[in-house]
């Protein structure tokens, strides 16, 4: 078990031809092809995360259903014009076929790509807001819902960012999009190729690290003061070996019922609400 946590703050770390040779012509490069998931990605679908969208300027393309008539559909024409984004009325087959028939409430919106931050530029602009950040570190998060539901709790609770990695890894997709209802487009996402690398970054930043582990210290004696990163595991095999050696303090969620284990989304949200009561006391 890791040693506990004490106040002492952490400190900062803060080629060239041959003669006589042909002259050979350079091959024409071919355009790189753009994956259906690269496509599929650029879209978000459903009222809420579509508004959130528009409003933060990164919508290209709005797509409404043939023959929609309410106040929202009114709403998001306005919205759109507000925002020289072009719509365009099409049948609800081609609405289920770009969101592969998730519940798009017949409204789909083509956006600018996400762009995710690296982790030191996620850093600097955090240090513009706060001098004690809370970051969330997802370690190979596999449920586009349950990330979607993270962020729409992060974004309740205060949190400064979330770091995620390249690979083997859920992204910003639109069923990410949707399940955030739009709080995607209000908490910054780092992106990065190592999370252990990532991690000693973050110590030399004067962050102190914390994990979950069904062995730890009760999350309700949590120290929640001063620059925090919290470690979500993944859904099935919960926080990898190599981070279990990286973090400060290791906290549980004690449970008395049969089932003794948590859904990822459910356990986060818990613990980013401790983080949030400890760090705004009444």
């Amino acid at each position: 078990m890791k040693k506990m946590r004490n106040d002492k703050k952490r400190p900062f770390k803060g080629n060239k031809p041959q003669k006589n040779q042909p002259f050979k012509k350079e091959p024409v490069r071919k355009e790189r092809e753009v994956s259906q998931e690269e496509i599929e990605d650029n879209f978000v679908f459903g009222n809420h995360a579509t508004i959130e969208a528009i409003q933060q300027g990164r919508g290209n393309k709005l797509f409404l259903q043939e023959d929609s008539k309410s106040e929202k559909v009114e709403h998001l024409k306005l919205l759109a014009k507000e925002n020289a984004v072009p719509v365009k009325w099409v049948p609800k087959q081609k609405l289920d076929t770009m969101t592969n028939h998730g519940v798009h409430q017949g409204i789909v919106l083509a956006i600018t790509a996400y762009e995710y931050l690296t982790l030191e530029e996620l850093l600097d602009r955090t240090k513009e807001k706060t001098e004690t950040p809370f970051f969330l570190i997802l370690d190979s998060l596999e449920d586009p819902h349950n990330f979607g539901s993270i962020l729409r709790t992060a974004d309740a609770t205060g949190v400064d960012g979330i770091i995620i990695p390249k690979h083997r890894a859920v992204g910003i997709t639109p069923v990410v999009t949707k399940a955030s209802t739009g709080a995607v487009e209000y908490i910054p996402v780092a992106r990065v190729t190592n999370l252990t690398q990532s991690i000693a970054t973050l110590k030399e930043n004067s962050f102190w690290i914390f994990g979950t582990d069904m062995k730890g210290t009760d999350y309700r004696k949590w120290n929640t003061q001063g620059s925090i990163a919290l470690i979500i595991g993944n859904e099935g095999r919960g926080m990898s070996q190599g981070l279990h050696k990286e973090v400060d303090e290791l906290l549980t969620i004690p449970m008395s019922g049969h089932v003794q284990s948590l859904n990822a989304g459910v356990a986060a949200g818990l613990l980013m609400y401790e983080a949030y009561r400890g760090r705004n006391p009444l």
